[in-house]
């Protein structure tokens, strides 16, 4: 699920849109490694979000129903993309040229990014799939599109994913250094000298115990306060984040994920709204 900052701009993907969060869900899963149950989640997230078990204030106390803060534009038409016999590389093809026209056009240079996962996602092209999930970050960082890549509660990493990242100098905090590297975390300052800050949440950078509908469990994550702080805390200009990863296959009977991935998509929003001055 994306959503980023806009003044009435078209996007391939997206649709016209003049408030300053969008979040379209984008329901595509045959790059997932493992299982694809992720292609379920934006549905499932806005029911969340929507759910009469809590009202529609963020943390910092932005109200979702102003439509200065959220506009939901509904999900990507993968499905209708195919139907014109647009093949599975085509497909992503375009996609990534649209991410590319925002960065180019929209925001007119590189950003910071602010990743937080259990895996550092940069293999060059995992099991030979250069569209891969696992593959995200690798062009990023190629086509010169952050200045800076920060890595936050990676627990389980190669050593491709380690040289990977040293090639491309990327920050990478390993969850077993947390307790040294709370206090910086928890203050960041990103987006000085470019055109802000890019927030990515994989649902799997928490631990399981809080959010165990994902498709790679791996346990010794994050606490949500955790991530919370680190959000709230961060110096920046965001004008772009997403929440991914999130599994409705494997999630609780009461959809315990889904109600975390609902929070983490309100307070991002909150996020990039109290940047851009509303309410």
């Amino acid at each position: 699920m994306f959503f980023s900052e806009t003044s009435g701009r078209a996007s391939p993907c997206t649709g016209w849109c003049q408030s300053l969060s969008i979040t379209p869900g984008g329901s595509l899963g045959h790059n997932s490694s493992f299982l694809q149950g992720p292609a379920f989640a934006p549905h499932r997230i806005r029911e969340a979000i929507w759910c009469g078990s809590t009202n529609s204030s963020t943390e910092e106390g932005k109200e979702l129903k102003d439509p200065r803060v959220l506009t939901d534009v509904g999900d990507v038409p993968i499905q209708e993309i195919r139907d014109c016999a647009v093949d599975d590389d085509r497909l992503m093809n375009v996609i990534s040229e649209s991410v590319k026209l925002m960065m180019e056009e929209k925001l007119g240079g590189p950003v910071d990014i602010l990743h937080l996962d259990a895996h550092p996602d940069i293999y060059h092209a995992f099991e030979g799939n250069i569209y891969s999930h696992a593959s995200s970050f690798a062009p990023i960082m190629e086509g010169g599109y952050a200045r800076r890549l920060l890595q936050v509660g990676i627990r389980s990493i190669t050593s491709e994913g380690r040289e990977q990242g040293k090639r491309f100098g990327v920050e990478q905090y390993e969850m077993r250094n947390f307790s040294r590297d709370r206090h910086l975390l928890e203050n960041l300052k990103l987006g000085e000298g470019v055109k802000g800050v890019y927030i990515s949440v994989d649902v799997d950078c928490l631990d399981p115990a809080i959010a165990p509908g994902v498709s790679h469990i791996e346990p010794g994550g994050l606490s949500f306060r955790d991530v919370m702080n680190i959000l709230h805390n961060l110096q920046g200009d965001v004008v772009v984040a997403d929440v991914v990863e999130f599994n409705p296959q494997r999630d609780t009977v009461d959809g315990m994920t889904a109600m975390v991935a609902a929070k983490l998509v309100r307070e991002l929003t909150a996020k990039i709204s109290r940047i851009h001055g509303t309410g």
